[in-house]
């Protein structure tokens, strides 16, 4: 079974993960991210998919257009564990 981050670990997420911010009422963290138009979003999105199906961990995630926003949490953990952390900082390597 997968563990949820201690204490230490959580803090920190900050200086680890700088662009990422706690959710609000949830164990989890999100980015939020904007491209040039629709085809850039989408494509970014389609690499994050083959990291997810790599690490066999999915985010929840929302596009609108040239937008699109990440929640990273472990269901099975039942919030934030070190298989969040390590796909964000996938997503964030993408980027350059």
């Amino acid at each position: 079974m997968v563990e949820r981050l201690d204490a230490a670990a959580r803090a920190g997420l900050a200086t680890a993960l700088p662009q990422w911010q706690a959710v609000e009422g949830r164990d989890a963290i999100r980015r939020a991210f904007r491209f040039r138009d629709f085809s850039e979003a989408w494509g970014f999105m389609a690499r994050v998919a083959l990291l997810a199906e790599a690490q066999d961990h999915h985010p929840e995630w929302l596009n609108v257009w040239n937008r699109v926003e990440i929640l990273l949490t472990t269901h099975d953990a039942g919030g934030l564990s070190e298989r969040d952390v390590r796909l964000a900082r996938a997503i964030d390597a993408l980027l350059g």
